[in-house]
């Protein structure tokens, strides 16, 4: 077992200059040296069909692995027509069956997002109820909902808004100590 905090992020959106792809990035930037930010893109990830659950198409097999290996989850969420992206949902229901063996169950989780008017708060709401029915145990808080994005990024998809970028150190720095604490517990099980 690495004692490096190994964290799988992913963005609900496929657009190459994505504000919530570039979101995972920052949130790199503000890692401590013993943890690592992978950044995982839903592109193959194909639609969800319950049919191909028993043999899943290998995007698939490989996006539910890096979930199992990962000591948490940062999730970046898109919201469009006031929910949550169908990218991301998509990504979740596939991650999610069999519910019996998904690799969401009791994983460690933190959701922010870039958008509109409003940020992403309708779509990270949603978004919650999922991570709940699966028992994914998403952090409270900080809540990350940058809004107006436009204003926020520069045309290099650098996030350039000091208050947005300490939010996500926040975040990223809560993620990084309460998985931490999860594997110290879990270490100190195993050596008992």
């Amino acid at each position: 077992m690495s004692s490096k905090i190994h964290i799988l992020g992913f963005a609900g959106s496929l657009r190459q200059k994505s504000y919530n792809k570039a979101l995972l990035k920052v949130a790199q930037e503000f890692l401590s040296e013993d943890a690592e930010l992978e950044i995982f893109a839903l592109d193959d990830i194909p639609l969800f069909n319950e049919d191909l659950v028993p043999d899943p198409p290998e995007p698939v097999r490989v996006f539910k692995e890096k979930i199992s290996q990962a000591d948490a989850l940062l999730i970046a969420v898109t919201e469009y027509n006031y929910s949550v992206s169908g990218v991301l949902k998509n990504a979740i229901d596939w991650a999610s069956w069999p519910i019996a063996t998904t690799p969401l169950r009791g994983k460690l989780a933190a959701i922010m997002g870039a958008g509109g008017r409003f940020g992403t708060v309708r779509a990270q709401l949603n978004f919650r109820q999922t991570l709940l029915y699966t028992d994914t145990r998403v952090l409270l808080k900080p809540e990350i909902y940058i809004e107006k994005s436009w204003e926020k990024f520069d045309s290099e998809s650098n996030l350039v808004d000091q208050h947005a970028r300490q939010a996500i150190e926040a975040l990223v720095t809560a993620l990084v100590l309460a998985a931490r604490a999860e594997k110290e517990k879990a270490t100190a099980v195993i050596n008992r």
